[in-house]
């Protein structure tokens, strides 16, 4: 169940725990986000899945998180007296940069506790993502993709265009460097690394690796992200 609710000696009505479940999942199917409500504080849970949407639209059999959908989301859950804490969970290939960079921003800047966990992978834009939050999680099993930003479309052949695609990734890498206990040159080898990917550039770290690296705080699982947002509720 998405939702536990712990009752006082009154007990309510069985219709309204009925409606409370059934709303409870609903909200998980349509906005794929649950809340958990315990003695020790409530927690939203966000999922960030498939790939991230920026301002075109993907071909509908794409599994995708849509930005415009989470930075209202974010916007109520900080301002939210309900609300004690935010859980992200991640599981993205990655998608467009500016869009992952603007929900990296939002979810960094948020006053509440924030943990993030990532889960199968957080593959490119998705390593923002993972880091933005102020204690970071990953599975023993998931992977991360750390690449150079990719550009499709018409590319114009002038210096112009190289300097402004540098731009993008020194947004990147400054985000990553400022959010995680990286250093600088360990990200930039990491990204910049022609041994590793077939046709490709850059490194697939496992969960182990991403911590020995400093790009996430700790190996765990569900239980460990919601144990520390505990635990940060009550030093809050």
């Amino acid at each position: 169940m998405g939702s536990f609710y712990y009752t006082s000696n009154t007990e309510e009505p069985q219709e309204v725990k009925v409606d409370s479940e059934r709303l409870a999942m609903e909200k998980i199917r349509e906005s794929s986000a649950a809340e958990i409500t315990t003695k020790r504080g409530r927690i939203y849970c966000l999922t960030v899945i498939g790939q991230i949407e920026g301002h075109l639209l993907l071909p509908p059999q794409n599994k995708t998180t849509k930005y415009e959908h989470i930075i209202p989301q974010l916007v109520s859950i900080d301002e939210s007296e309900e609300i004690d804490a935010l859980l992200i969970i991640l599981n993205t290939m990655g998608g467009d940069v500016e869009a992952g960079l603007a929900i990296a921003e939002m979810i960094s800047g948020m006053k509440k506790p924030t943990v993030s966990l990532v889960l199968g992978g957080g593959h490119s834009i998705g390593v923002p993502l993972a880091v933005a939050s102020k204690y970071s999680f990953i599975s023993p099993t998931a992977t991360m993709t750390l690449h150079p930003i990719r550009y499709s479309g018409t590319v114009i052949g002038v210096p112009q265009t190289f300097e402004y695609l540098e731009r993008m990734q020194e947004r990147v890498v400054q985000f990553v460097i400022k959010n995680s206990h990286i250093t600088r040159g360990d990200f930039r080898s990491l990204i910049m690394n022609t041994g590793e990917l077939a046709n490709d550039v850059g490194t697939v770290l496992l969960g182990e690796d991403a911590v020995r690296y400093g790009l996430i705080d700790e190996v765990g699982g569900v239980s460990d992200a919601i144990e520390k947002l505990y635990n940060m509720i009550e030093t809050k």
